[in-house]
Formats: structure tokens, sequence, C-alpha cells
């Protein structure tokens, strides 16, 4: 796992997505999840793309019940947050490229805003 990716739990959630400023990336994610294992490496490697742009992290759905409050049905899901309200949402595994297009959407809108 990328040193820049953090990781999202019930207990920290306020002070990591919450609180943050700026856009947050959650990747919803089970060990046992087969396209989550596609997913894991691409939210690391956007992670090292985007360092110091945009706090990139994970969140166990196993063991946070905090996905179930955020209306996670279907795992991978990939939630962007600003100002601790989602935005956006990608579920399933999708091709790096698709995700880091809505990154780079997602922070052009914060500069026009």
């Amino acid at each position: 796992m990328s040193e820049n990716i953090k990781t999202f739990t019930d207990q920290n959630w306020d002070s990591t997505v919450t609180n943050a400023e700026g856009l947050v990336i959650v990747d919803v994610w089970a060990p046992w999840c087969g396209p989550c294992r596609i997913v894991g490496p691409i939210i690391d490697e956007l992670a090292d793309d985007f360092s110091g742009k945009v706090a990139i992290g994970k969140l166990n759905s196993d063991e946070n019940i905090k996905s179930q409050e955020l209306g996670v049905s279907g795992i991978p899901s990939i939630l962007f947050l600003r100002e601790g309200k989602e935005v956006d949402r990608i579920v399933g595994a999708v091709p790096k490229q698709v995700i880091k297009e809505r990154i780079d959407y997602h922070l052009s809108a914060e500069l026009v805003s």
C-alpha cells in the first residue's frame, strides 16, 4: 500500500474526512472482494499521483459501519467528498483513467468555486 494512502475508520472519519478541506477520495472495499483487489493498486497509484492535492484513503466495509451510513451497497465504491459531503461516486471496478478523469474534474471544479 502506498505511503500516501490514508486508512479511514469509524473512529477517525470526522477528523480525516468530514472536517477535511478540499477533495477527499474514499475507496470502500473488503478483503474478500475480487474487484476491490483490482481497484486497490489503482487507488494506491492515484494517491501517489495526486499527493499533496487530494486526500485519498480506504475504508474497509467489513470493519466499519460508516460504509452503511454512506449508503454503500456495492463494492468497490469510490466516493468523492468535499467538506465532508459526497459530490460523486463510482461503483464497481473501472480503469485508472476513469478515476483520474473524475479526480481532475473535481479538482478543476474546486478551483472555479
